[in-house]
């Protein structure tokens, strides 16, 4: 039985999400600069016409793949590796994280006023094979109005962020209605996660 994982991401949303699971883990993160030095935005980008389901599978597999090597590089103690990644779909479009302020105003006065798709993918490396699993949510946004969309991107908070948004933050009063997963939105599927852990063997830490 594994003691705690290994969390192949940045996002502190995620370490929220497993510390809430009660799961114990260490973060496995690429080196920025250097010989071992990883490009990670480089395996976010999305291939000609490639469908939003298809997409965030293959970026979470190619993610799994490169926190493996990296184990493997810095000859680490043996744990489950835990990757994931989300993205915000409207229709075939994939809206990822925006590039700049003009970006991210675009993509959420696309989203303003219709529904769309929230997909999280994960994938848990138990050693010998690789555990996986999709949530598909759907969120409706209100119309927003230009004041609206100009003030949350000058708050910062769509930078880094698929779709330009973070349902946990401030954005939670642009959305009226939610079909599936709160913790998939944010990043993380609880209910998905727990179980690809609990095939690999981690359970999680009762509470102090």
């Amino acid at each position: 039985m594994a003691e705690f994982v290994y969390l192949a991401s940045q996002s502190p949303r995620r370490r929220q999400l497993l510390e809430q699971l009660g799961v114990r883990h260490e973060l496995l993160l690429p080196q920025a600069e250097g010989p071992e030095a990883e490009d990670a935005e480089a395996l976010e980008a999305p291939l000609p016409q490639e469908l939003p389901r298809r997409y965030v599978q293959r970026v979470t597999a190619l993610k799994l793949q490169a926190a493996v090597q990296r184990w493997q590089r810095r000859a680490l103690p043996p744990a489950p590796i835990l990757c994931s990644d989300t993205t915000v779909a409207l229709g075939r479009r994939i809206l990822g994280k925006p590039a700049d302020a003009a970006e991210a105003r675009d993509m959420l006065a696309a989203l303003s006023g219709r529904s769309h798709q929230v997909l999280t993918a994960v994938a848990v490396w138990t050693g010998d094979q690789a555990l996986t699993a999709l949530s598909v949510s759907r969120v409706r946004f209100a119309p927003l109005s230009a004041a609206d969309i100009e003030d949350y991107v000058r708050s910062g908070e769509p930078m880094g962020k698929a779709g330009a948004y973070g349902i946990q933050g401030r954005a939670a009063a642009f959305i009226p209605h939610i079909e599936g997963s709160y913790s998939g939105i944010m990043g993380l599927p609880l209910y998905e996660t727990l179980g690809l852990l609990r095939d690999a063997g981690v359970r999680p830490q009762p509470a102090a």
